[in-house]
């Protein structure tokens, strides 16, 4: 991240011409916030300076011979996770029954699956109790598995939710209960909370791995400037850092994880877990003539679902998979497989999360596995000229 761009953020501004004067003079309050918030970006650009270099090696994919699932580092951590993840959000224990939650499970892990993710809010905790008893019944040994849970909404009080001390410590007690785990592998920060100050979420982080209530820590939903922030203060306080953000990537929404975080990739380590690959499901092509009673955007919490698909810009999305499905067909693919496995040709991209809701899905999503070598530049390109909206950005972090 460029320095810059961290002064930018932080309100710093160069005086212009002509600004010296005593009538343009900074008050002695001003002038002393300003001062704070540049001790801020001069911490983050030391700590850059001392830090990239430990990450100039190239972390590689490993395949698996049985099932062909092929494995990356967590960021750049030494955490190896299957570049297909299993999500948990909407399905378990809402729009799935629990026997059709166990046959994805088993699918997922007899096709080289070793990530399950999960939060405490997925409904309301019922998604981490029926996680947690499926890995009880099929007797999966725990070191072969990469469990991930979520924090932030934990409950109605108003201490049961944020990323306050209390509710780290506490609500990741709660979420090993449920799932009836001794530690999770990550826990993530659901969200930012801007009422809780950094130092406060990094220190019970690194308190919980301590206690070897969780391996690693990461964030979801944060923006580029709020991980630095977080790197920054665990290194001023020889804390633990995050080691990977959660976030959207798929067709049509690319600019965080193609400008904003491949540098926090290649400079501090953070690599990314993506969600949603197929758009909620409006990449399968299962809206393009309405909203299915059965489906996502039916159901009455995701309303907004809805009035998305059926909006202008839904239509002008189906129209652009109409244009990407004769890809697809050369490469001898679905269109699902051909969304999974563009998100996967970006390297800082160490694992997608797949949201199925019956095995056919499931199969077919995790089959993108071997569209991912005919993934080449050339193929890139042609998917960038239908979509119309490559970011800009100042390096090409693509395989």
């Amino acid at each position: 991240m460029q320095v810059s761009f961290a002064c930018t953020d932080h309100g710093l501004k160069a005086p212009r011409n002509g600004e010296h004067s005593k009538q343009n003079a900074p008050s002695p309050n001003t002038a002393s916030k300003a001062r704070a918030r540049f001790r801020t970006v001069a911490l983050i650009a030391r700590s850059l300076s001392t830090f990239t270099h430990r990450y100039h090696h190239n972390l590689k994919e490993s395949t698996a011979k049985l099932t062909g699932m092929k494995y990356r580092n967590l960021g750049k951590s030494g955490l190896r996770v299957s570049c297909l993840g299993l999500g948990t959000w909407v399905t378990f224990g809402g729009q799935i029954s629990d026997e059709v939650a166990e046959q994805l499970m088993t699918i997922a892990y007899e096709s080289g699956v070793n990530l399950f993710d999960t939060a405490e809010v997925y409904s309301g905790g019922k998604a981490e109790i029926i996680l947690g008893n499926i890995i009880k019944k099929k007797c999966w040994r725990r070191s072969s598995l990469v469990i991930t849970t979520k924090l932030y909404w934990g409950g109605k009080a108003e201490t049961e939710r944020g990323l306050n001390r209390k509710h780290i410590i506490e609500g990741l007690k709660g979420s090993l209960q449920r799932m009836q785990l001794d530690y999770v592998d990550v826990v993530f920060a659901n969200r930012p909370d801007s009422n809780t100050p950094m130092e406060e979420i990094v220190r019970a982080m690194t308190h919980v791995i301590n206690q070897g209530m969780s391996m690693y820590w990461g964030t979801s939903r944060w923006s580029a400037m709020e991980i630095m922030e977080a790197y920054s203060v665990a290194r001023q306080f020889n804390l633990i850092p995050p080691v990977c953000e959660q976030a959207e990537y798929h067709f049509f929404q690319r600019d965080k994880v193609e400008t904003q975080l491949p540098e926090l990739y290649h400079k501090i380590g953070v690599g990314v877990v993506s969600w949603s690959p197929l758009a909620c499901g409006i990449i399968t092509g299962k809206y393009e003539n309405g909203v299915p009673e059965t489906s996502r955007a039916s159901m009455k919490p995701y309303q907004w679902l809805k009035e998305k698909v059926t909006s202008e810009d839904g239509r002008k999305q189906q129209a652009k998979l109409k244009e990407l499905t004769p890809i697809a067909e050369k490469l001898s693919c679905t269109l699902p497989q051909l969304a999974i496995a563009w998100c996967l040709r970006n390297e800082g991209v160490s694992s997608v999360l797949l949201g199925s809701s019956n095995p056919t899905q499931l199969t077919e999503n995790l089959g993108a596995i071997l569209v991912i070598p005919k993934m080449t530049p050339g193929i890139a390109t042609e998917v960038d000229h239908i979509l119309g909206n490559r970011p800009h950005s100042k390096k090409d972090y693509h395989h």
